[in-house]
């Protein structure tokens, strides 16, 4: 597998694979990407903000995908806990991210998670944060298990709640 950005040719396959995690959150009655988001158009602005991800199999099938920063999160700015670093220290965020219908299971979204820790590692930022519904029982799980804290409630920019989350990277 490689973790890779993401290329205008895979947006279709990206968008193929959010549709599928929508419908898997919606099996669950996970009121989580019910709305029509993640869109294409937020896809393109991960693409063209060089955020956007892929991962591939050896013959090149796009089989996960996931966003990817080092900017600060707005939304974070705001927390009803407490993060576990200061908030003028940089941080690694992930967004959006969706395993293939068919890879589920498989590791893969560990797999996402360890090349971000490796790419923070690298630069040298010390923390990775995430947020999740309160109902993602399954993401919530993964978080804990890689390490993972929970620090507090924060507020999307449509007032949705969400679970926040950070790990030191050492």
């Amino acid at each position: 597998m490689t973790f890779l950005p993401t290329n205008e040719s895979d947006i279709s396959s990206i968008l193929k694979i959010i549709e599928e995690a929508q419908a898997y959150l919606k099996m669950q009655n996970i009121d989580q990407w019910q709305n029509g988001y993640p869109n294409k158009k937020a896809i393109l602005k991960d693409v063209f903000d060089n955020d956007s991800y892929v991962v591939k199999t050896k013959d090149g099938t796009s089989i996960a995908t996931a966003m990817f920063t080092t900017q600060p999160e707005p939304t974070y700015s705001s927390i009803k806990g407490h993060w576990k670093t200061k908030e003028n220290e940089r941080y690694g965020v992930i967004h959006r991210m969706a395993v293939s219908d068919q890879f589920r299971g498989k590791g893969i979204a560990k797999f996402i998670f360890f090349e971000c820790e490796q790419n923070l590692k690298q630069n040298n930022i010390k923390s990775m944060r995430i947020d999740t519904h309160e109902e993602n029982l399954g993401m919530q799980g993964l978080l804990i298990k890689l390490g993972y804290h929970y620090c507090g409630v924060i507020y999307l920019e449509n007032n949705d709640k969400r679970l926040a989350f950070e790990k030191l990277i050492s």
